[in-house]
């Protein structure tokens, strides 16, 4: 059985760097990229019914929006390589969402790019690559 090699994707230059950097590592050992973009999500906040109803409304349409212009974009460009690809797209809190991804896809390990939020935003909520290597049970690469 192939190894499963996860990838963290957003629209910066940082997470196409990490997806040609596993798509080199994987094309060594014949593992499968899988790519992920999660979209935040927050749940703290009190909806009536037609409001509730709106938002999951909204959701699938970003989660469609975001597969088609980010994730499909990767895959396709990747798939051209020859690589064995596929991406998804979830909601949630991302470095978790990114880890429950791997956990659940038996993922052997996670590239994920460094990219520059301001100084002060990563001081006070800390950045996606350092949660994801606190939380993570399997080797995490973070790509300059």
């Amino acid at each position: 059985m192939s190894e499963i090699h996860v990838v963290g994707v957003d629209n910066s230059e940082g997470s196409i760097r990490a997806v040609q950097y596993a798509v080199d590592q994987a094309s060594k050992t014949n593992a499968i990229i899988k790519i992920i973009h999660v979209l935040e999500w927050s749940p703290y906040t009190f909806l009536t019914n037609e409001e509730l109803a709106e938002r999951h409304k909204r959701r699938r349409e970003e989660l469609e929006r975001a597969k088609a212009s980010i994730v499909d974009l990767v895959v396709t460009k990747i798939d051209e390589q020859g690589v064995s690809i596929e991406g998804e797209v979830r909601y949630g809190h991302i470095a978790e969402q990114l880890q429950q991804y791997c956990k659940e896809l038996g993922a052997s390990h996670i590239y994920i790019g460094r990219h520059g939020g301001g100084a002060i935003s990563t001081r006070l909520f800390g950045s996606v690559p350092g949660a994801l290597v606190q939380i993570s049970d399997i080797p995490v690469t973070v790509v300059p």
